[in-house]
């Protein structure tokens, strides 16, 4: 996007919003859309009714055709979507998907759903995804690590079209989320209930690159003494757009709710495994000019991956970094249950009870040559003046795996009481959880060559095995004053304790880890902070427009995985470990908020309501720790212990301007503005060697992000088109190379279905195409280096999908 066309879209993106704030809201912009109490209910879990499950409660006060929904209950930003906003963007997107509409939000991933893990990229007001906290019903979701060891992304844990609505607390979340990563706010995804009344669903999704998506749910509507329940699976392939991979997996989700006059039980199931395919980055190098666009894998014709390598297993000089490998995949099962008793202890008084269980089996597989990225060495440790090519199969190929497991449980309770004009709350998280991560090393068969939808078995190396055991606490009490019927106050804190215990059973030879490694430290971590405070503000200063105001500080516990990734259970050596545990701090962060919200119906020719909100934000962020790559080149195949350095402060400040005009009940047009500037502080040392990153910004985070979503119903059709602008962004962190703008429109349009039985009820279709114009460019970059190179991920090219759905 050239300079011209990106200072048209800001020029038109704030005349928009001024001229909608010039005919309505009292403060001189606007910001995210809906009502003002819309997402009240949406956001707890107390008192949903049955048959309103599925979507937020409306207290009557929402404008039509609302795109997002904010909450008037809270001190802070809080928006969401409910599900039918979800569903619209993509029928089975990832929760976290549907969120880049929202201001300040820039996520990317490779596929139209967001399902692809491996190459999702998330940012929020600065802060990257593995900075945010994350809940599913309440119950921890870890921060979303691609070699997660703490959690579940939210689209394993929950169907998508099972969900009830997902909400961002961007800069600051409740004090009582159950997480140890939230320094820059929270992500709440909440399932649906079951109907009040018998029926089901079926749908089917097909589309592009052989795209088949089959959902199908039933409700068992009220039964007994107020029992309702539902069973729900989902079977999901799709091929990926630019190789032969097949992205698919299998989900099953239950749900059985009891209400009474005692209160709410609710009993919830998941299960969930997926294969899904990793599309390689591609390397850029500053100066370059021929890097590939895509590097697609050789998957599954083997002749041409022989063909590919010479007899000694050398890629061509030619491809240099972006050589291309045979395969690479990721496998992931997971069970997640909980169960949640909501007691109505006395009247306003309520205790709510949680507890939880998740288990992963998973597996990171890599099918490459033998001859790159230092393996000849590494190889040469395990087999000295062997035949490697003849030890690994006679293919001159290796398949790499990184194994993980998780075991891991908890509680959750939380205490309610009204006395007077306070609304007091208490409560507790404990978990432990017992996770491994295992790097190991097979055979290619030159034979009997391996598929990437089958687990390998009989490895040659296990190059290091780690066994984590992880206990948390953390405790939270906050009182809310309603000094007068317009006017509240909000003041609480939050402890969090961190008891951490790493042990390596399989340690890597010398040699076997890039940096020199003689053997990965062990030993245990406790990090407590008894005090992190939170206090805020709303005035109802009209009847239809609210000022709010939040100062929170939040810190994330050290990362608790072994072998890899920024852990200290990652260091080269139990010196540099030990050293780290005497000194190091975790991260911190202190989130100022300051907005104004509001909703008013409107009698200017077309324009009959206007809605939204501004948020205005500045970010204190201290003892940033950052993982130096060991080596130069980011996503280094052999694995290298990294170095840990906290490399000073970050400041942060923001804008987050967007509304929704409302011309009548049938079209609507909801924009969106952010400005953010996230800027490291101080320079930090590599080795001896300075590194000027002051006063430079964070890479990876776009300064401008714009969003659009225009809405109209012609008859029994909806139409929605989706704008998402992200501006230019830096990929070292030195600011010395950037990656250009991008543009990117989807369509949806969606209409009712003959009736052709008796016994179906509202057949309907959907029709949703993404990336419209078919742009190319970069999605995402990967940030690992100082200067000089990075790593980048293509845009998709226009995919179309087609969904059918009927009740019965």
């Amino acid at each position: 996007m050239n300079s011209n066309l990106k200072l048209a879209l800001r020029r038109h993106s704030f005349n928009v919003l001024l001229g909608a704030c010039a005919a309505g809201l009292s403060m001189p912009a606007l910001a995210q859309t809906a009502a003002a109490a819309a997402v009240t209910a949406a956001t707890s879990e107390m008192a949903a009714p049955a048959a309103a499950a599925a979507a937020p409660a409306d207290d009557g006060s929402a404008a039509t055709m609302a795109t997002v929904q904010i909450s008037s209950n809270k001190t802070r930003s809080s928006v969401a979507l409910n599900s039918n906003e979800i569903q619209k963007i993509l029928p089975g997107t990832n929760p976290l998907k549907a969120l880049q509409t929202l201001p300040g939000v820039s996520f990317q991933t490779a596929d139209p759903w967001g399902n692809n893990e491996q190459n999702l990229s998330l940012f929020v007001h600065g802060f990257s995804g593995q900075q945010l906290g994350y809940t599913m019903d309440g119950v921890p979701l870890g921060d979303q690590q691609y070699g997660n060891y703490n959690g579940l992304s939210p689209q394993r844990a929950v169907i998508s079209e099972n969900v009830r609505s997902v909400v961002l607390s961007s800069g600051a979340g409740d004090v009582g989320t159950a997480s140890t990563s939230n320094l820059g706010g929270t992500i709440e995804t909440y399932s649906s209930d079951p109907l009040a009344t018998r029926g089901g669903t079926v749908q089917q999704t097909v589309g592009s690159h052989r795209t088949s998506r089959t959902y199908a749910r039933y409700d068992t509507g009220v039964f007994g003494d107020g029992n309702s329940a539902y069973i729900s699976v989902l079977h999901h392939e799709a091929h990926a757009w630019d190789f032969n991979g097949r992205q698919g997996g299998d989900q099953v989700n239950a749900k059985f709710v009891n209400r009474s006059d005692a209160g709410k039980l609710t009993l919830f199931f998941n299960y969930s495994d997926k294969t899904e395919p990793n599309e390689d980055s591609t390397v850029h190098v500053k100066g370059e000019t021929s890097a590939p666009y895509t590097r697609p894998f050789l998957y599954p014709d083997f002749n041409a991956a022989l063909n590919y390598l010479s007899p000694t297993g050398a890629t061509p000089a030619a491809d240099g970094n972006n050589y291309r490998n045979y395969y690479s995949d990721a496998q992931r099962t997971d069970y997640l249950a909980y169960a949640k008793f909501d007691a109505n202890l006395s009247e306003g008084t309520t205790w709510s009870n949680q507890v939880y269980f998740h288990n992963d089996d998973g597996v990171g597989v890599v099918a490459g040559p033998i001859g790159v990225a230092g393996l000849p060495a590494l190889f040469s440790v395990y087999y000295p003046n062997q035949n490697l090519k003849q030890v690994f199969g006679g293919s001159g190929y290796a398949t790499r795996t990184t194994e993980y497991k998780i075991n891991r449980g908890g509680l959750v309770s939380t205490l309610r009481k009204e006395m007077g004009d306070h609304q007091l709350e208490a409560g507790v998280w404990l978990e432990q959880n017992k996770s491994s991560a295992y790097r190991r090393w097979y055979a290619l068969d030159v034979n009997n060559p391996s598929s990437p939808y089958d687990r390998p078995t009989d490895p040659l190396i296990t190059q290091y095995g780690s066994v984590m055991d992880t206990k948390v606490a953390q405790f939270h009490l906050q009182d809310e004053w309603n000094i007068r019927p317009d006017m509240a106050l909000q003041a609480g804190f939050k402890s969090s304790l961190q008891f951490a215990d790493g042990q390596f059973p399989v340690q890597p030879l010398v040699g076997a880890i890039a940096g020199g490694s003689t053997a990965l430290p062990v030993g245990s971590i406790t990090t407590k902070k008894w005090f992190l405070p939170q206090v805020g503000g709303r005035w109802d200063f009209t009847p239809k427009d609210q000022l709010y105001f939040n100062i929170q500080q939040n810190m994330r516990q050290f990362v608790t995985y072994g072998g890899g990734g920024a852990s200290p259970w990652s260091l080269a050596n139990q010196a540099a470990f030990d050293l780290f545990k005497k000194t190091a701090k975790p991260e911190t962060a202190v989130t100022y908020e300051v907005g104004v919200r509001g909703s008013h119906p409107l009698d200017l020719g077309p324009v009959t309501g206007i809605d939204g909100q501004v948020n205005i934000y500045h970010v204190d962020f201290s003892n940033r720790l950052l993982q130096i790559s060991p080596t130069a080149v980011i996503s280094s195949i052999i694995g290298g212990n990294p170095v840990l350095a906290n490399v000073g402060s970050v400041r942060t400040d923001g804008i987050d301007l967007a509304g929704t005009l409302h011309f009548g009940k049938n079209f609507s047009f909801y924009n969106a503005l952010s400005y953010n500037r996230s800027k490291y502080a101080d320079d930090y040392l590599s080795g001896t060697t300075l590194v000027p990153t002051a006063g430079k910004d964070v890479p990876g985070s776009p300064e401008w992000l714009n969003k659009s979503v225009a809405s109209a119903t012609i008859g029994d059709v909806d139409v929605q088109l989706i704008g998402d602008y992200v501006g230019r962004r830096y990929a070292t962190y030195t600011n010395d190379l950037s990656v250009s703008s991008y543009f990117l429109m989807s369509l949806g349009v969606s209409g009712k279905l003959p009736n052709l039985a008796s016994w179906l009820k509202n057949p309907r279709w959907r029709a949703t195409v993404s990336n419209l114009a078919n742009r190319q460019g970069v999605l995402n970059v990967v940030v690992g280096a100082a200067s000089g190179t990075y790593n980048t991920f293509p845009i998709a090219p226009r995919q179309g999908f087609l969904t059918l759905t009927a009740d019965f």
